[in-house]
């Protein structure tokens, strides 16, 4: 019997980070690796796809890092602005 595969639809889902990461906060998952027990997601920032990185998918669950989806500022909660680099 096969395993059940971890985040198995990672792939093209869309993720509003809550804190600017190089400028942006609407990113496209457009790849995932598997080492181990661990599952990553390679994000591309939707306007500009020169920003990318691979975060650990785990973290995508985690509502005060990530919501699902674009959001607009509106649909987030308030929290203070701060940039993340990669």
């Amino acid at each position: 019997m096969a395993r059940k595969q971890k985040f198995p639809h990672l792939v093209q889902s869309k993720w509003t980070a809550h804190q600017t990461i190089d400028g942006w906060r609407h990113f496209q998952v457009t790849n995932r690796k598997n080492q181990g027990q661990w599952v990553f997601a390679e994000m591309v920032a939707a306007c500009d796809p020169t920003v990318r990185f691979w975060v650990n998918a785990r973290l995508l669950k985690h509502r005060s890092l990530w919501q699902a989806g674009w959001q607009s500022l509106q649909e987030q909660p308030l929290q203070e602005p701060e940039t993340i680099s990669v």
